[in-house]
């Protein structure tokens, strides 16, 4: 059974820090590169980070270069996003989503249910 379980999420004032997790299980997750994407109400669903099945490849949304890490740790099929710097502007659902590809595409096989991020003071 495939499963991506997003965790870390929750609400953090401006300024603030969270570390967001997507645990996988149930495919080869070394072979996927993994996204994380967000929501906010009453907008469209963008794309925010993403990493190489490898991890030598990284891609940012504008928006978030300098602020946002992603990391994955192959022996734990575990992928991070570090967020820094939060601004209310973040504050939105996040998803991770998994694609059997060796670099970061618009195309995803597998997809979390998401764990809110609400940055506000």
């Amino acid at each position: 059974q495939v499963q991506l379980v997003e965790s870390g999420g929750g609400l953090v004032q401006p300024g603030g820090s969270l570390r967001l997790s997507c645990a996988a299980s149930g495919f080869t997750f070394r072979y996927y590169a993994i996204g994380w994407f967000r929501q906010a109400p009453g907008k469209e669903r963008e794309g925010v980070s993403c990493i190489s099945r490898g991890g030598s490849s990284t891609y940012y949304l504008d928006s978030v270069k300098g602020r946002f890490t992603i990391s994955r740790d192959n022996a734990k099929n575990t992928v991070y996003l570090q967020m820094n710097s939060l601004k209310p502007e973040d504050t939105a659902i996040y998803y991770c989503a998994a694609g059997r590809r060796e670099w970061c595409t618009n195309e995803y096989d597998y997809w979390g249910q998401g764990t809110q991020v609400t940055v506000s003071s």
